[in-house]
């Protein structure tokens, strides 16, 4: 009798416990929306922005990865969940994944790199973010990395909303950097809404009405009069310029016009090149990583502790400032550089040594612009190789590149998100024989443990 009431309470026990697990499963299930995150810092959490950003929007968006057997698995693992959070999140959002190998004819149609790419479209307009611009490694192996996807894929998105796009307008014929060397950059402003042209004065003879800003980057060669005449126009009204410069033996008597620029805002070029004694494996003395002054264009750069690179910079000075356009430096170097004057020896053999009549440190190699009404009129840039497709991928170049752009343009929408971090996956190297224990020995060996000890318990108690 006692038997079987132990076995009818079992029995009524085991039917109770499934019937709380079934009646869970489909309260879980109902609950699509229902999450908690318990990690520390909220780590899976959206921010605020992204939800504002997820809730205003209102048309129809297809986002699409494209990966590789060269895409790191642990990245595209985390651009999948994100954009998984963010289809849950709002219902017009599509996501597909693609592999480069297997379906080469879908990637035809867009700009992909094979370590991973998303691309966020929504009719005629498409943002493209590759998995490099979201993934910050740590400095040594098994550091921690940062995840910064999470804002980029919000501010394709809040791009989205933009009614219309912003021209600007790239010099050319002065030997300035072909815009087949700067696809990246180039890209990356187009994502952001702007529309890229190129302007040759001697063909079309004035600077088009509808031009924001005008992009002169690495200029070799001086404008003539009557250019650096309508550059002058130009930016005696709305106008804004970039101003990336370039590298010439000759430019102390060559570049007439373009000192004749940045002088109307008190900025001096020094006709020198900016020298790093400090040599590295990783660098020679021509390559500076300058040091960041205060300004919104670098906070965040400072923040993630992500650097800027510059080759062959000319030295900047402002002795002379002017009242109506005060200009702030940006990008410095240490004390220990200089600026070399002796420009054919440089050009000639690329060697450099510290003088007295060379430019002593520290040396500004940026400054930004505004008028008498605090608002964004220039960027001036002594160097510009870091816009080669080659070199903007490193570390912040590509950042700062946008960010200055976005800060002479007063994007005001731009979104900043804190990166996600996350410990650098660790890999065990193991043999075949290895690999082969671990699997039988987790596979058979230890269930078939559990069930043999479970069933001679189960005997003896029958048994007894």
């Amino acid at each position: 009798m006692n038997k079987w009431i132990r076995g009818t309470n079992a029995t009524v026990l085991s039917l109770a416990v499934i019937g709380i697990f079934i009646v869970l499963t489909i309260f879980l299930n109902s609950a699509k929306n229902l999450k908690v995150d318990f990690t520390k810092d909220n780590k899976f959490t959206l921010a605020d922005q992204t939800v504002q950003t997820l809730k205003a929007l209102d048309k129809d968006v297809r986002v699409i990865a494209f990966t590789s057997d060269r895409t790191e698995p642990i990245i595209s693992r985390q651009v999948s969940d994100l954009v998984q959070e963010y289809k849950r999140q709002n219902g017009k959002i599509t996501f597909e994944e693609y592999d480069l190998v297997k379906n080469p004819a879908v990637a035809k149609n867009y700009e992909v790199d094979p370590a991973g790419t998303l691309v966020v479209e929504s009719g005629t307009q498409k943002k493209t973010i590759y998995y490099y611009d979201m993934f910050i490694p740590g400095q040594q192996q098994g550091d921690v990395y940062k995840f910064s996807g999470e804002e980029k894929l919000t501010q394709a998105l809040a791009n989205l909303n933009a009614k219309e796009k912003r021209k600007v307008y790239f010099l050319s014929g002065h030997n300035e950097m072909p815009m087949s060397q700067m696809n990246l950059w180039r890209s990356g402003l187009e994502g952001e809404n702007y529309e890229v042209k190129e302007l040759n004065l001697l063909r079309e003879g004035k600077i088009p009405d509808d031009a924001e800003v005008l992009f002169i980057i690495g200029p070799e060669n001086d404008l003539s009069d009557k250019e650096a005449e309508l550059v002058k126009t130009y930016l005696s009204g709305k106008g804004k310029l970039y101003l990336a410069l370039g590298f010439n033996k000759d430019m102390a008597a060559g570049w007439k016009n373009l000192d004749a620029i940045m002088a109307q805002y008190g900025i001096q070029d020094q006709h020198a090149v900016a020298i790093e004694p400090k040599q590295s494996m990783l660098y020679d003395p021509l390559t500076i990583i300058p040091e960041y002054g205060s300004h919104e264009i670098t906070s965040k750069l400072q923040q993630y502790n992500l650097l800027t690179m510059m080759t062959l910079a000319v030295s900047l000075g402002s002795d002379q400032p002017v009242a109506d356009f005060p200009a702030t430096p940006i990008l410095k170097t240490t004390d220990k550089a200089y600026g070399e004057t002796d420009l054919q020896t440089l050009a000639n053999s690329s060697r450099s040594a510290n003088d007295a009549k060379d430019v002593k440190g520290p040396l500004n190699l940026g400054y930004v612009v505004e008028d008498k009404d605090q608002k964004p009129k220039a960027v001036v840039l002594g160097g510009s190789t870091f816009f080669q497709d080659s070199i903007i991928q490193q570390q912040g170049n590509r950042d700062f590149a946008l960010n200055s752009v976005g800060w002479l343009q007063e994007q005001k929408d731009q979104v900043t998100i804190r990166p996600r971090e996350g410990d650098a996956p660790q890999t065990a190297a193991l043999t075949q024989s290895q690999g082969s224990t671990i699997f039988y020995g987790t596979v058979l060996l230890y269930p078939l443990f559990f069930l043999v000890v479970g069933g001679l318990i189960w005997w003896r108690r029958r048994l007894g």
